[in-house]
């Protein structure tokens, strides 16, 4: 794959000051104090998610192990809710070396990066430590790190927001109660590519249009980790929670790689150990976060149904379809690294 070309500066959606900090912030690098490096400027990392998110944790985690392994040396400011832009601006500004660091999910990447659709790839995994445990597996790791560096990004870690789910207001005990159920979802071929496949009829639609087109019928369903059901209060106008778990919802940490590799080797293994430790907290924190979610989704009365082996077998074959596709167009070593042990 070829390096991606760099794009035509956006226009930010930020405020005056905040473009002023974060030019400065991303343009000042660090002064010397003696035999000491000393950071006059914070790095800004920056997200398009809400505060209260296991995105907005895990960067966090990130800035604050930065400061303590560096003893204060190293700073970091994290930029949550879209201060900087959005998804696909903050992309195209850390390839740029703009915004150093940007913490967000995979799915947005996909239109940058092809070879990220193996994360698309449906009902792959039955438990969020066999999905975890494959991110970690160290070949399946360095070829998804070589797709971030031939984009423009350094890969440093990879949290989750555990599975995607459904909710719905029609209750789906078989493969057949998918069927014509108008679902809504991102924009992204595979994804409406999937619903298809087990007989749902999939809408691409804003997110901020999710909540009215619950609550006026215009779609029965929609689909999202806990966490985002919850925080958007979508449980609300829904009467069932279906566990289809059929896609992780993943968390990349990544950098701008020429400036990761501009820095001293010594900073550059601070940034890594950093990574690891804000990684597991992330992942930690995220297990944590479901139960709760799923206690508050309980308690107003939504129902929260699990699919039995034979249903999740059969959405499986239902969407070989879609496992062809992707085979098709991404890394076969990637492809055949990321199912090694789970394809019959």
């Amino acid at each position: 794959m070829k390096k991606m070309t760099k794009k035509k500066k956006l226009f930010r959606k930020v405020t005056a000051l905040a473009a002023v900090i974060a030019l400065g912030a991303s343009l000042a690098g660090c002064g010397s104090s003696g035999e000491e490096t000393t950071q006059r400027y914070s790095w800004p990392l920056a997200t398009a998610s809400p505060e209260d998110t296991v995105t907005q944790i895990f960067a966090e985690k990130f800035a604050e192990e930065i400061s303590e392994l560096s003893d204060g040396r190293m700073k970091i400011q994290v930029y949550a809710n879209s201060t900087l832009g959005g998804d696909r601006d903050l992309l195209e500004t850390c390839a740029d070396g703009d915004i150093p660091f940007v913490v967000q999910n995979t799915a947005p990447q996909v239109s940058f990066m092809g070879d990220l659709a193996v994360f698309d790839l449906p009902c792959v995994f039955d438990s969020l430590d066999e999905c975890r445990e494959k991110i970690d597996n160290p070949e399946f790791y360095e070829l998804i790190s070589n797709v971030y560096t031939e984009g423009g990004y350094h890969l440093l870690g990879m949290a989750d927001q555990g599975f995607r789910v459904m909710s719905t207001n029609k209750p789906v005990y078989s493969f057949s109660d998918f069927k014509g159920q108008k679902i809504r979802t991102m924009e992204n071929s595979y994804h409406l590519a999937f619903w298809k496949a087990i007989g749902a009829n999939p809408t691409p639609m804003s997110f901020s249009e999710v909540y009215i087109g619950l609550q006026q019928h215009t779609i029965d369903a929609q689909e999202n980790p806990y966490e985002v059901i919850v925080s958007n209060n979508l449980y609300e106008q829904q009467d069932y929670v279906v566990e289809t778990n059929h896609l992780p919802h993943l968390i990349s940490l990544i950098v701008n790689d020429d400036f990761f590799r501009d820095l001293p080797a010594d900073e550059q293994e601070i940034m890594t150990e950093a990574a690891k430790i804000a990684t597991e907290y992330a992942r930690e924190q995220s297990d944590a976060r479901i139960v709760d979610k799923i206690a508050k989704i309980e308690e107003s009365g939504t129902k929260i149904l699990t699919l039995d082996d034979q249903t999740r077998a059969d959405i499986r074959e239902a969407s070989q379809s879609v496992y062809e596709s992707i085979k098709e167009n991404i890394d076969p070593a990637i492809y055949n690294a990321y199912m090694d042990g789970i394809e019959n």
